[in-house]
C-alpha cells in the first residue's frame, strides 16, 4: 500500500497535534509535530541569552542546535529532544508560548526547519502538524486538513493542559496569548498561516478527539483507494 504524507494545519489548541498523534499510530505512521521544533529554537535561544534580533547568533545556533523526537516506552508520548535531551515539558511552558511566533518568523529559522521538516518526510508513511505543512513543507501532500476553533474554547483546552502540568494561567492571558500568534502567524511574510487551497476544513469547536480522528482517517482512506488518473 502506497504511503502518504498527511498535512494537518491549524490554529493553536485546536487538537492538532493529539489528533496527528493518534492518526499515525493508527496508521504506523511517523509522527512529526512542527510546532515543538519552533518552541525548541525558542527555549535554546532564550537558554543561551540570544536576542531575536541577533541574526548572526541565531545562524550560529541553528548550527550548534539538533532537534529530534523519541517515543517515551513508559507513557507513550512522543517527546522533542534538543541536543539529545528530553526537553518536552520545558517547551510547553507558558514563557515559551508567548515567545515562539516571534521566533518562527524569522526566515532562516523557518528555512532550517522546513529543510528538516523535508528531510523527515521523503520517505512519505508521515503524519506532520503545524502552521505551513500543505503550504510549503509539503505542498504535494495526499491528505490535507486546516483546523480551526472558537478562540475561548482553544484557551481552556490550553488552560487545562497547562494546569494537568502544575502551571496555573488565567484565561483571559491565554485567550490574549491565542489571539496575538493567530496574528502573528497568519500575517508574517515567511510561509505564513493559511488554509491551502486544497485543504478540507475542520472546525473542532463543538467535537471530541475521536471524532477529529476519524475525519482524518477517512480521508486517508479516500485518497488510499482514489482511482488513478
Amino acid at each position: 500500500m502506497k504511503q502518504l504524507v498527511i498535512a494537518i494545519d491549524g490554529y493553536s489548541s485546536c487538537g492538532k497535534s493529539t489528533t496527528a498523534k493518534a492518526v499515525a499510530a493508527e496508521l504506523h505512521y511517523a509522527y512529526v509535530d512542527t510546532g515543538a521544533m519552533y518552541r525548541a529554537v525558542t527555549l535554546y535561544l532564550l537558554e543561551h541569552n540570544i536576542p531575536f534580533y541577533d541574526m548572526a547568533g541565531i545562524e550560529q545556533a541553528l548550527h550548534e542546535l539538533h532537534i529530534t523526537f523519541r517515543r517515551n516506552r513508559r507513557t507513550g508520548r512522543n517527546e522533542v529532544c534538543l541536543n539529545g535531551t528530553v526537553r518536552e515539558d520545558d517547551i510547553r511552558q507558558m514563557r515559551i508560548s508567548n515567545l515562539v511566533s516571534e521566533v518562527s518568523v524569522i526566515p532562516m529559522v523557518r528555512h532550517a526547519m522546513v529543510a528538516q521538516q523535508q528531510r523527515m518526510g521523503r520517505k512519505r508513511g508521515v503524519v506532520m502538524d503545524g502552521r505551513d505543512i500543505g503550504t510549503t513543507v509539503f505542498p504535494d501532500a495526499e491528505v490535507k486538513v486546516f483546523m480551526t476553533a472558537d478562540v475561548e474554547v482553544r484557551a481552556r483546552r490550553r488552560q487545562e493542559e497547562l494546569a494537568a502540568k502544575g502551571e496555573i494561567v488565567g484565561l483571559e492571558e491565554i485567550v490574549e496569548n491565542l489571539r496575538k500568534r493567530d496574528h502573528l502567524d497568519s500575517t508574517r511574510v515567511e510561509s505564513p498561516l493559511r488554509r491551502a487551497a486544497d485543504a478540507v476544513l475542520l472546525d473542532t469547536t463543538h467535537i471530541t478527539i475521536d471524532e477529529q480522528v476519524d475525519f482524518v482517517l477517512e480521508r486517508v482512506s479516500a485518497a488510499l483507494f482514489a482511482p488513478v488518473r
